[in-house]
């Protein structure tokens, strides 16, 4: 008896020498859903981006002029080809213009003011809506164009 039982705690101790053996940590880190998340985060945010810009749909002229670096959101007024003014998407009168900028322009008069007009505007009419935002004291008014694709 004695010797079947030193068989048997014999044979017990070497399947959990290779089970132990067997079953070690893994270090490796599996990649692979990671990836997938990333590249679906990408296609999203591609996707996305272009959605993100101003509502008014124009036709801005090309220049050859570098593009801006803004950390904000910047105050736009846009002029569509009918000559019809637009802060961000809601369409005002010129007399709004002026109310209007002065509750969009978080620093107030020192806000930079970006005018975006599609090329088919007369020039005029661009002309009026800027001499309207300088006059109300705005000192910052900036002119929005495409980069030329030639360049």
């Amino acid at each position: 008896m004695a010797m079947a039982t030193g068989v048997a705690g014999g044979a017990g101790g070497r399947r959990r020498g290779r089970r132990g053996r067997g079953m070690k940590p893994m270090a490796d880190i599996n990649m692979t859903p990671f990836i997938d998340v990333m590249l679906v985060l990408l296609i999203i945010f591609m996707v996305a981006a272009p959605l993100l810009t101003v509502g008014v749909p124009l036709d801005l002229p090309q220049t050859r002029a570098a593009p801006l670096n803004i950390d904000k959101q910047p105050v736009t007024v846009s002029i569509n080809e009918r000559g019809e003014v637009y802060i961000g998407d809601s369409r005002l009168t010129d007399d709004a213009l002026v109310p209007q900028l002065q509750t969009a322009a978080k620093q107030g008069l020192e806000e930079r003011i970006y005018v975006r007009a599609h090329k088919k505007v007369d020039y005029g009419r661009v002309a009026q809506i800027m001499a309207t935002i300088t006059q109300a004291g705005y000192k910052k008014v900036a002119l929005v164009t495409e980069p030329d694709p030639k360049t």
